[in-house]
């Protein structure tokens, strides 16, 4: 069973902690927190799926009894099935799988799901939301990419706004409550575009953490003008 609920507010905000400063990950996680995040974004790469190294549940279970933050574990590896359990172990409470990364997305998502966390699929900018037709029902959020992952401070891929939009449309017609997430180049202008455009989480690395103050840049990307 879930012991987390998120917050009916609209957009959240969800701070990628791939751009803290990874010598003070405790104080980082805490100073988020306390500016007003609603969840903690974690991005899982393994260097196969994407070109990058970044941690795994060690690191997840190292920062989990410092802050209360709901973490969106964001999973940029081949086959994730085989590690769900780790890291719902670790301390994820939203689990994101990549539909290019493995051979058996519905196994993966009914897994997450049964670990008693929110199950979430990513898209990568070039794959159609149409991938999900036959599994859509099943999850609570899909994970839009505006850049191509494995790297933080990528500028916005405006080409992916329509994929928001016919995500947005579809899930409305289905009547269903799925989220739709947006990660990458998101900034005091694309967050008004994607929140237009339909998402209702947004990841932010680079434009949180490069700011002195946390609470002014979540502020913004809430409520944009």
């Amino acid at each position: 069973m879930m012991n987390f609920k998120l917050p009916e507010r609209r957009p959240l905000i969800a701070p990628s902690l791939l751009s803290a400063d990874f010598s003070r990950l405790k104080e980082e996680v805490k100073a988020v927190e306390e500016a007003g995040a609603d969840l903690l974004h974690l991005d899982v790469m393994d260097g196969l799926f994407v070109p990058n190294l970044t941690f795994g549940p060690l690191v997840i279970s190292a920062i989990r009894p410092h802050t209360k933050l709901p973490f969106d574990v964001h999973l940029m590896i081949v086959q994730p099935e085989r590690y769900l359990k780790h890291f719902a172990e670790a301390g994820a409470d939203l689990i994101c799988v990549h539909a290019e990364a493995t051979a058996h997305l519905h196994r993966a998502i009914t897994q997450i799901k049964e670990l008693g966390k929110l199950a979430g699929v990513s898209l990568n900018p070039h794959t159609p939301p149409e991938i999900l037709d036959y599994v859509l029902e099943l999850l609570d959020f899909v994970l839009v990419m505006t850049v191509n992952p494995g790297f933080g401070g990528q500028k916005f891929i405006p080409q992916c706004l329509s994929k928001i939009e016919k995500l947005k449309n579809t899930i409305v017609k289905r009547g269903l409550n799925t989220l739709i997430e947006v990660d990458g180049g998101i900034n005091e202008k694309t967050s008004q575009l994607v929140i237009s455009a339909g998402a209702d989480i947004l990841v932010a690395g680079s434009y949180i953490f490069e700011k002195e103050d946390y609470r002014e840049a979540i502020s913004i990307l809430r409520s944009p003008t």
